[in-house]
């Protein structure tokens, strides 16, 4: 459902067909229909006080003639994304992420950051059409299982325990349709919530690896 092209900084998700996303990507956000999200990977280095993020993006997406599609930023290596799927009788779905949690947040209880690298990004398809009331109530699903998943690591921070960055960005793919519903009692939410829950946990667990002091 998601194919995977890795070409740093880029990586590119392609889409089967045009579907209609839902996002708050810094390039192209809102409703848009597309068969590509891309993440762009900057330095930390890169994101100093008056970067101008989504100009940037823009104009970096433009020139590698992806202006088109929907784009997400963030400074964790590309490489280190991960692609789960998720079958039900009643549906399919995919979820692609990348997980930095460099400014991890505890829900409500705001962390003045001294870097604002770190960031989870996903990107979730799924084969129902769906109206977009059920869209939006699949992109809860969405949010739910990365908090999910991210609280299962127990990373406490000086405000709680993190439920998620400062700066995460989820792009929710389906086909427009008259889907009504999308919630955990439902085909459709089932493979939402276990594609991204098992693709931000495999995240999270590879990130404290790297960066948990021993």
């Amino acid at each position: 459902m998601i194919e995977v092209a890795l070409d740093r900084p880029w990586l590119v998700a392609r889409l089967p067909v045009p579907m209609r996303v839902l996002s708050w990507a810094p390039h192209r956000p809102g409703l848009v229909t597309t068969d590509r999200i891309v993440w762009r990977e900057v330095r930390d280095a890169d994101l100093g006080p008056g970067f101008e993020a989504e100009q940037w993006l823009g104009a970096q997406m433009a020139a590698r003639g992806l202006a088109h599609a929907v784009g997400l930023l963030t400074s964790r290596a590309l490489d280190r994304h991960h692609l789960m799927q998720s079958r039900t009788d009643g549906g399919a779905g995919a979820c692609l992420a990348t997980v930095g949690l460099g400014n991890a947040e505890a829900v409500g209880r705001r962390l003045v950051h001294d870097r604002v690298a770190g960031t989870i990004n996903l990107l979730v398809a799924v084969d129902a059409p769906l109206g977009e009331a059920a869209q939006l109530e699949a992109l809860s699903i969405v949010v739910e299982a990365r908090t999910a998943a991210v609280l299962e690591a127990r990373l406490d921070l000086p405000t709680g325990l993190a439920t998620g960055t400062g700066t995460d960005c989820v792009a929710l793919a389906c086909h427009p349709g008259e889907g009504r519903y999308a919630g955990l009692h439902t085909p459709i939410g089932e493979v939402v919530g276990d594609c991204v829950r098992r693709a931000v946990r495999a995240g999270v667990q590879e990130w404290l690896g790297q960066n948990r002091e021993t």
